[in-house]
């Protein structure tokens, strides 16, 4: 097994970064890893099976993280774009790729089961090849997403039907007295794991989080983290229900939780590695011997099912009123096969629906569909969309459901006030802080505010920084703001910061990482209260105003003339005195001078 593990790691090291370089995504990097570490390869690995388990566990942690995106709130808000553009073009292209089927000689059964499995598209690679592309938040990227997400809750009951498609009379396979054969034991069993699941989700999982996110153990949180998923699965499996859809249901529960970010920054690691093995095993078990043994047959197979759902991906798009430039990168987006092509294919075969040699087939033709779709879609975007861009789509303004153009780290009493303020010019924001207590309570008033780490670049991300235009340091401990820092000029430069310093030495240090709008956390009070100060001692108003006005031009000037050498004591005192000297002096010209 080890050495198993050493093979998909190595061709996971070597074969993504290759394809990520060529743009053609990760997932034809590891399509192509496992074709070359497979049977019909290197055969570094030659079972398949060795590999299959694991690599279910990414399908698994992919239906969570889908849950996890779908709130209540925003499936009501994209219900009619949702049902109308999912329904529109999964059901138009299964009937046409199952009519094509049947055409060339399959049976009605096995032909439909093609055509629902044909008709699926890849979550795993249009979202990573549209967010590339920053298209997420655009016309396309938004009915795109809504399509994925139908097929996504469609999967479900997709599997759960097949072994209908097993014979050829559907009737067949329902009992002749439904009250004397109704399995009972199993329907009751399958309803209590559903029930614990929502009651665990709905009344204790969010309370322990809360207990644990006080404790500030990132392991525990993670461990807690990958129980829930693995025994969401593990219970709708031992129910007898699919194992992923446990893990959509948890997923789906906690979408609305404070802690909806942290949680998908965790998973997403163990997802991405996992999933990635899912594709190497698909890349392993693809049957080379097919594609001598039957090229047109599979020739035909995948421009048929590129044809199909480019055509009426396009027709769909351009009958809600989109533009021709936008229903072009909805339709190229969706034509290739999906990962739950494979996870349906393969209950097709245990049903009896499909036969080793069908499956085989469609599964070398999903699998190369979803080679050709990346080279596809990066032609269409270099050739195809710049002469029909005369020009720019305008910007879609930002809902609910879309990323925040402002990100707030640290919502304690700086951040909160900054919250109100955005709030009262109707700019949405997210909220980002590691006080589960806190957190739990500003969401009480409305605040769109979740538990999390801002110093990690995968919670950065999940909180929607990659599209925000303005991140907020307001935390409270200087290391962090200067780690977080740190973190967006590297990974996130289109950001505009604006930072809470503690002192002048950590505004200094916030300087030296290329933040430039800074606000020392007591600077601006301080100020304040001199003012007062000035005037309780009789100074006139005008006065005591310039004085501040001086001090701070003064103070903010040796901030930066200090700068190179903030570390040394002596020197920073020394400068600082003959500031002092220097401003009484001014102020005794000018004295002088009024008198």
């Amino acid at each position: 097994m080890i050495e198993t593990l050493v093979a998909l790691l190595a061709a996971t090291v070597v074969m993504v970064p290759i394809a990520r370089r060529l743009g053609v995504g990760s997932i034809v990097g590891y399509l192509v890893a496992g074709l070359a570490i497979g049977p019909d390869g290197l055969r570094l690995v030659t079972g398949v099976a060795q590999i299959q388990n694991l690599s279910e566990l990414g399908v698994i942690m992919l239906l969570f993280l889908i849950g996890l995106e779908i709130r209540p709130h925003r499936l009501w808000i994209l219900r009619k774009t949702i049902l109308g553009l999912g329904f529109g073009q999964m059901l138009p292209s299964a009937i046409m790729l199952a009519a094509l089927a049947h055409w060339a000689g399959l049976g009605w059964q096995a032909a439909s089961v093609l055509g629902l499995g044909l008709a699926l598209s890849s979550t795993a690679i249009v979202l990573p090849m549209l967010s590339e592309r920053n298209l997420l938040s655009a016309a396309s990227g938004r009915d795109a997403f809504a399509v994925l997400l139908f097929q996504d809750m469609a999967f479900i009951p997709l599997v759960a039907i097949v072994p209908l498609f097993a014979s050829g009379h559907v009737a067949a396979h329902l009992p002749t007295h439904l009250p004397r054969h109704v399995p009972w034991f199993a329907v009751g069993r399958a309803l209590i794991a559903v029930i614990a699941i929502l009651a665990g989700g709905i009344y204790l999982v969010e309370r322990v989080f809360r207990l644990i996110g006080g404790t500030r153990t990132p392991e525990v949180f993670t461990a807690m983290t990958l129980l829930i998923v693995l025994g969401t699965a593990a219970l709708a499996h031992w129910a007898g229900l699919s194992a992923s859809l446990g893990a959509f249901m948890a997923g789906a529960l906690l979408s609305d939780s404070e802690f909806r970010h942290a949680i998908q920054a965790d998973i997403e690691p163990f997802e991405g590695l996992l999933l990635g093995f899912f594709f190497i095993s698909v890349g392993m078990s693809v049957d080379f011997s097919l594609l001598v043994a039957h090229p047109l047959t599979i020739l035909a197979a995948v421009v048929a099912t590129l044809a199909v759902k480019i055509a009426v991906g396009f027709v769909v798009s351009f009958l809600k009123r989109r533009s021709a430039l936008t229903a072009l990168r909805f339709a190229v987006a969706l034509p290739e096969g999906s990962e739950f092509s494979f996870v349906l294919f393969a209950a097709a075969i245990a049903a009896g629906a499909l036969t080793k040699t069908q499956a085989g087939l469609a599964t070398l033709t999903v699998a190369l569909t979803m080679l050709v779709v990346p080279l596809l879609f990066a032609a269409v975007e270099r050739w195809a969309i710049p002469p029909l861009s005369q020009r720019r789509e305008a910007s879609a303004a930002i809902a609910p459901d879309q990323p925040t153009p402002v990100l707030i780290c640290g919502f304690g009493r700086v951040g909160q006030i900054i919250g109100r303020i955005l709030s009262v010019r109707q700019i949405p924001f997210t909220a980002l802080d590691q006080n589960a207590g806190h957190v739990s309570f500003v969401r009480r008033f409305g605040a769109r505010a979740f538990f999390g780490d801002p110093t990690r670049i995968t919670v950065l991300r999940a909180a929607g920084a990659d599209t925000a235009k303005l991140l907020i340091i307001a935390l409270d401990d200087p290391d962090a703001a200067l780690k977080l820092a740190e973190l967006a000029r590297r990974h996130l430069p289109h950001l505009t910061i604006l930072a809470r310093a503690r002192n002048r030495r950590h505004a200094q240090l916030l300087m030296d990482l290329g933040v430039t709008l800074i606000v020392r956390e007591t600077l601006l009070s301080s100020l304040k209260l001199g003012e007062m100060a000035l005037a309780a001692l009789n100074i006139d108003e005008a006065g005591a105003a310039e004085t501040i006005a001086r001090f701070a031009a003064r103070d903010e000037a040796l901030l930066t003339e200090t700068l190179n050498y903030a570390g040394d004591e002596p020197r920073v005192i020394a400068t600082l005195q003959q500031s002092v000297a220097e401003l009484q002096e001014l102020f005794e010209a000018d004295r002088k001078t009024t008198t």
